[in-house]
């Protein structure tokens, strides 16, 4: 599954090709996805697109459009990728594969293509702020923002009786701290994904926050991380899987002290982390 890292990179990918250009037609191929594609999407024909913003791994496209009474009026375009989705930028002429559902043609001869095997990402229109819509208002603060800071993550644990890796992927405490994300912090910051969040001291949080901050700006960096479907905006792969110190290494030797990495379920996703070097 994209991850933040993923779609902050998608994001980047994507904005240099499409911002205050103009969308001049919209193609749904496939409307069933997660959600079913609203009618009202074929507003964004004629629309410059205003900003490419993210939120959590919800991709906000703001528009700017004239109405039917020829006034100015702002709409947002919330992509999501889903378990398997990417967006691509194509040249136009270029044919479709079987998975790509929807298509955004600009004047400017390029196109965004949303291709998605699975069908669980998401294309919405909402004429209202995006960040109440009711996907992204209860979302928790951004990880690299200077609203997740020690004090915050500590006090939103106390009392906490479940895991400290189920505790920070949860997207209402902190967005994006997906399950790659999630043990490569805890295993960099020393920390057992066992423990359980309101028991963990506040030293360990401190460790914890500086290794979610950085895991996260250096996987975006690396242009995110390559499992199985994710690919960037221009078709290239992201390279931070190359610097992976625990997941997706079960049985193989830690990198820091050589004990086998171990893997067991947790909240039904595969856990990898170090016996010796996380407690």
């Amino acid at each position: 599954m994209p991850e933040l890292p993923e779609v902050e990179t998608t994001r980047r990918g994507i904005l240099p090709y499409i911002e205050q250009q103009r969308v001049t037609k919209i193609i749904v191929r496939q409307p069933k996805l997660r959600w079913a594609i609203p009618p009202e999407i074929h507003e964004m024909e004629g629309a410059f697109i205003k900003s490419v913003k993210r939120r959590g791994k919800y991709l906000l496209l703001e528009t700017t459009f004239l109405n039917k009474q020829s006034k100015s009026q702002t709409a947002t375009a919330i992509i999501h990728l889903g378990m398997s989705g990417s967006l691509r930028v194509v040249d136009l002429g270029e044919s479709p594969e079987k998975h790509d559902h929807f298509d955004m043609i600009f004047e400017n001869g390029k196109v965004i293509r949303l291709r998605d095997p699975r069908r669980f990402g998401a294309v919405l229109w909402t004429r209202k702020n995006p960040l109440k819509h009711k996907l992204l208002r209860s979302l928790g603060p951004e990880p690299l923002s200077a609203d997740f800071n020690l004090d915050y993550l500590y006090q939103q644990s106390r009392g906490r009786s479940v895991s400290i890796k189920q505790f920070i992927m949860n997207a209402h405490i902190v967005v994006g701290v997906g399950n790659i994300y999630a043990c490569e912090s805890l295993f960099k910051a020393g920390i057992s994904p066992k423990r359980l969040a309101g028991k963990t001291s506040k030293t360990r949080y401190k460790k914890l926050l500086l290794m979610i901050k950085e895991v996260l700006a250096e996987a975006i960096e690396q242009g995110g991380t390559t499992l199985r479907d994710f690919v960037q905006a221009e078709g290239n792969p992201g390279y931070f899987q190359q610097k992976l110190f625990v997941y997706g290494r079960a049985g193989q030797a830690c990198l820091i002290c050589e004990s086998p990495i171990k893997q067991f379920k947790q909240g039904q996703r595969s856990t990898f982390y170090c016996s010796q070097c996380q407690r």
